[in-house]
């Protein structure tokens, strides 16, 4: 599998390849630190719950996915996937039903997050950005383009 580094993108930009997750430059400079800290990780975006539906970040293994994940991306964060590879970037299947036509860009603010992820002790949280996809990013992923308008007569 091909593990291009994700894109540093400002939130809500949108990026040059269709990529399903992309990384501010906040993020990348923060998984870094916590893999020197914690060795290689992986990221889970669930719908909520005691997490919230805030992005969590554990050690690769600790969150055991399954058929219920779809897993969205690798991201291979420079000075990381030399030593520990990618971090997977995994969705919940009920969750991804929602977001299937966005693409995320994973960022850093200040503030606790969940005691759960890994930087909840660093004051800064993981938070998602999100943007619908362009019609040549849902062409190029193959994902049909949703339905939009009205319904019924008109006039």
């Amino acid at each position: 599998m091909d593990h291009t580094p994700p894109e540093t993108v400002a939130p809500g930009e949108p990026s040059a390849s269709p990529s399903r997750v992309d990384l501010t430059g906040e993020a990348a400079d923060l998984l870094r630190r916590l893999t020197g800290m914690h060795g290689p990780l992986m990221f889970h975006q669930s719908g909520g719950c005691c997490d919230g539906s805030s992005p969590m970040c554990y050690p690769a293994g600790d969150f055991i996915t399954s058929e219920a994940d779809v897993h969205l991306a690798d991201l291979a964060v420079d000075g990381v996937v030399q030593v520990h590879g990618p971090i997977g970037f995994w969705m919940s299947v009920s969750q991804y039903e929602y977001w299937k036509h966005t693409h995320l860009t994973v960022d850093v603010v200040k503030g606790r997050g969940s005691g759960f992820s890994v930087e909840a002790p660093e004051g800064v949280r993981f938070l998602i950005r999100s943007r619908l996809l362009t019609d040549g990013e849902l062409a190029a992923l193959g994902i049909a383009a949703p339905l939009v308008g009205r319904v019924g007569r008109v006039g």
